[in-house]
Parts: structure tokens; sequence; C-alpha cells
């Protein structure tokens, strides 16, 4: 069954029976997902948390921002059970043994802050290793607002909720996925399990927003930065990691923490193309080779373009990099840009590339406007 193209998952995954735990999970395969593309926006990395659950009786709510797949170790129980790498709730029960089953309104709930308010085009609900003990239908709500509200403060009548993923009936062991179209900014989100069970990650794509009165205050701040509306549009390779990594908060802690290409052979080179924030002008570059001893880029450039059409200017020229290093640049009178594209000779990669600027008036308002429009 498919809705949008996507999977759906329904029923039982079979008992775990020894080997590789990830062999029959269900996922979309080849075909993969239209917004895996895009960033999580709920990613701990960005600062994303889980804030609150109504019950967290077998495995700890955390568990469902955490980063990379879910573990599995069949031999590992505790004092509550078996010990599983989600979020897991106790079996909910009815009013009495006559009534044994719960209500068809009961339900579980977390609430989570996203580390990146924006747009949000799909979500995951992933249970992995929940075979039998996953909820039977899930939903997802989403809010804006902005501060640092207490669950006391969201889950107060003054919030209104927006339904993002209606109540639908997923499958065990399985990426179950949704595609969200909303066209509104959020900040926080309520997911729902019904009636209980287990999810052992929650992942939510889309496109970060940034507060414009924030980076108005910053004035000079990372123009390219994932968290501050960033955003990478192509690349050559992305055979080892992702070129987003570059661009996420941080120092990288380790090798695949970075951007790194399979290895050319004959003429050519590999690039990224990010979009910035909004029309800017940079004044400082960093490119961080971090980790990448034996496999950095040995030249790069930079060079960057007004709009979508527009013609590309030089900001660096070709320039050699060393291995694990921090490079630093000056830019004296680079024009507005929306788009840079770095060039890496031949291959190799970079763990992290930081453009250091401000926008311009024509960006800071266009940027106020796109935030007003989607209700920010």
């Amino acid at each position: 069954m498919t809705t949008d193209g996507i999977p759906r998952y329904t029923g039982d995954a079979r008992p775990y029976g020894g080997g590789d735990p990830y062999a029959d999970y269900r996922t979309p395969g080849a075909a993969g997902l239209p917004f895996a593309h895009l960033p999580d926006l709920a990613d701990r990395r960005l600062g994303g948390g889980v804030l609150a659950a109504n019950d967290e009786f077998f495995a700890e709510r955390e568990n469902l921002l955490t980063p990379g797949p879910a573990h599995f170790d069949p031999e590992l129980f505790g004092h509550k059970g078996k010990v599983m790498d989600g979020w897991e709730t106790r079996r909910r029960r009815g009013t009495d043994g006559a009534h044994p089953f719960p209500a068809d309104d009961d339900h579980d709930w977390a609430l989570v802050r996203l580390g990146a308010p924006g747009v949000i085009h799909g979500i995951v609900v992933d249970t992995a290793h929940f075979r039998g003990n996953y909820p039977q239908s899930v939903s997802v709500e989403g809010t804006c607002v902005d501060g640092s509200p207490s669950p006391e403060d969201l889950l107060s009548g003054d919030v209104t909720w927006t339904t993002l993923v209606p109540r639908t009936a997923i499958g065990g062991h399985a990426a179950n996925a949704f595609a969200v179209d909303a066209g509104r900014r959020f900040t926080h989100l309520r997911l729902n399990q019904h009636p209980d069970g287990g999810v052992a990650r929650l992942r939510v794509h889309g496109e970060v927003v940034p507060a414009p009165g924030w980076l108005a205050a910053l004035g000079t701040f990372d123009l390219v930065a994932l968290e501050n509306g960033g955003r990478v549009e192509d690349a050559s390779d992305r055979f080892y990691s992702s070129p987003t990594h570059t661009i996420q908060p941080g120092r990288s802690r380790k090798m695949d923490d970075g951007w790194e290409t399979r290895r050319r052979r004959g003429t050519g080179n590999d690039w990224v193309r990010y979009r910035l924030t909004e029309q800017s002008r940079i004044r400082a570059v960093e490119i961080d080779t971090g980790y990448l001893k034996g496999n950095a880029a040995g030249w790069a450039s930079l060079s960057g373009r007004d709009g979508d059409s527009g013609g590309w200017v030089e900001l660096l020229p070709r320039t050699r990099l060393q291995p694990d290093t921090v490079h630093r640049f000056l830019l004296d009178d680079a024009p507005a840009a929306t788009h840079v594209r770095i060039d890496i000779f031949p291959d190799g990669g970079i763990a992290r590339l930081r453009l250091h600027g401000s926008l311009t008036e024509e960006g800071a308002r266009r940027l106020a406007a796109r935030h007003q429009e989607l209700g920010g």
C-alpha cells in the first residue's frame, strides 16, 4: 500500500530470528523518500529535544532524537523488561475486567522541540526493532511558539495545534514515512501513539526558517549555517557522506562527520552548491578539513552568484589546503550573493564551511517577508 508514492507498512514484522536485526527491516528501498535530502529539523545537533512525555516506563523519550539508527541487543534485559533503543510506554488497560482494552481515544504522547524551526515536508516515525510492541497507529501535530515554552505552556488551552499527520495505522520494524504539506513554520511537535507502544526514532525533514529579529541583532553571522537557514542545493558526489554535514553546528568530531567523495580518476573535480540564508555580503571564510588527513581536498575555490540565474563570480581563487586544518580567508568587497559554490580539486573532502557576513537590506526585507508569510 502506498500514499503519495510512499510505502505504508501495516501489521507486525516477523519475530527476531537471529542474525542481522536489520535484514528484514522495512524501508522504501531504492526509491527512497521524496524529502530525505532535506535536513532533520529535530536533530539533537541543532538543539532539538524531547521536552516531555506522559509515559516512558520501558524506554526513555530522549532516544527518539538520537542520531543514527537504533541499536538492538537481543540479550539485554533490565529490571523493567527488554531494554529498547527508543521511546516505549507501558501497556494500557481498560476500565475493568469486563472492558480490558483501552478506549479508542486513549493514547500516549511526547512533546518535541525542533532544533531549527521551519517548514516541514516529511516525517518518519521509525519503529525499528519494535516488532510486536509498536503503536497501532500514530498522529503528529505541530505548533509555532517562539522562545522557550515549558511543557505546561505548550499543553495549555492557549496553544493551537495543527494536524500534520492524521491518525494512521503503521507497521512494526519499519520506517513509516509521511509527506507533509502544511506550508507554515513550526517550532514544536506532539507525537501521539495510539493506544501505546514504542517508537525508535522520529525524523522531521524540512526547510529551516530562521527568526529575522535574531539574525538582525547578531549583525554578522554564518550565512550558510544550517541553523541560520543555509542549505545544500546540489553536489557532484555524496558517496561516503552527505555535504549537508559541512554546515552542521560545531566542529567535526570524526572523519565521516564531514563531506567526502569517492576517488576520481582522470579529469574533473568535485563541488557543492549552497543557498545562503538570503542575499548577503560575505566578509570571512573558513574551510575546515578536520579529521580528513589522507583524504582532504588538495585545493579549493569559492564562487558566488546573486539569484538563481546570475553569473558566477570568483570569491576565492584556487587555494592549497592542508589536511586536518582550519583555513581562514578575508574577502575584500565581495559582491552580494544568494548562492555559493565550493569546488575542490580533484576530489577528497572538507569537514565544515563557514561564510561569515551580513544580510543586505534587500535580503533582510525578503527574509522578514517570508517569515511573516509562514506565520512567524
